[in-house]
């Protein structure tokens, strides 16, 4: 067996050190809500933002997304919902547009969904598990 001079195994092993440190890398990816919000099951987790539950244990809920395209937000799509971010955009315009409801607000930063979760009564959200704050309700854990 010929072996590969070390000349070529050094870049080699650093150019792929400094691609798999690009790609983005999670701790878990963990629901969480505001303190008012009780913990959940896998099932109603799903029916919340697919809008068929409202409410839950008499609190209304407030789900809210990552925008389109973010990494952590198609992670929690695969992971909790079994979805595509392209299919669950196309579910929800199909639902809009025969009138049974609009998609779960769309917030641009870990630090919005944060701020907005620990501000808003009923509000649900998704964290990469490395972001939670210590203060924050983790409601669900896959």
């Amino acid at each position: 067996m010929k072996r590969i001079p070390s000349k070529i195994m050094r870049p080699a092993w650093l150019l792929l050190n400094l691609a798999l440190m690009a790609l983005p890398s999670w701790a878990g990816v963990v629901v969480v809500a505001h303190a008012n919000v009780h913990k959940l099951d896998m099932p109603t987790l799903q029916r919340i933002y697919t809008g068929k539950v409202i409410e839950v244990g008499g609190v209304s809920v407030a789900p809210v997304n990552l925008q389109a395209g973010q990494p952590l937000r198609q992670k929690f799509l695969s992971d909790y919902l079994q979805q595509t971010d392209d299919a669950y955009v196309a579910y929800w315009t199909v639902r809009r547009y025969v009138g049974k409801g609009a998609p779960p607000r769309e917030l641009s930063s870990v630090a919005d969904v944060i701020s907005y979760v620990q501000s808003t009564p009923g509000a649900i959200a998704y964290l990469d598990e490395a972001d939670v704050p210590v203060s924050m309700n983790v409601v669900l854990r896959k």
